[in-house]
């Protein structure tokens, strides 16, 4: 509920209409709802499950975006360990 309510309030009630009810987006939507319904009749691990993978399915496409955006910011120090632990020319631990 409070992520819902989050994203309506930063983009607004009818882009996020939008962005749940796409055609290709619809068994994520499905599963994400479905999982809140789940959760609201006290069945929380379950419901959590399938919010957790219909949040999974509407955002796939979103993951590879932000991690290589993170990946990009060289000021954070963990990210940069992380990232420089296979290569060799990379910063040292």
């Amino acid at each position: 509920l409070l992520f819902l309510s989050g994203l309506v309030f930063i983009i607004g009630f009818r882009r996020t209409f939008t962005f749940f009810f796409q055609r290709p987006k619809l068994k994520g939507t499905s599963f994400f709802f479905g999982g809140l319904i789940v959760v609201l009749m006290r069945w929380p691990i379950l419901g959590m499950l399938l919010e957790a993978y219909g949040f999974i399915s509407l955002f796939r496409s979103f993951f590879p975006v932000a991690f290589g955006f993170l990946g990009s910011l060289a000021n954070i120090p963990l990210l940069s360990q992380v990232r420089g632990a296979g290569d060799p020319s990379g910063p040292s631990i």
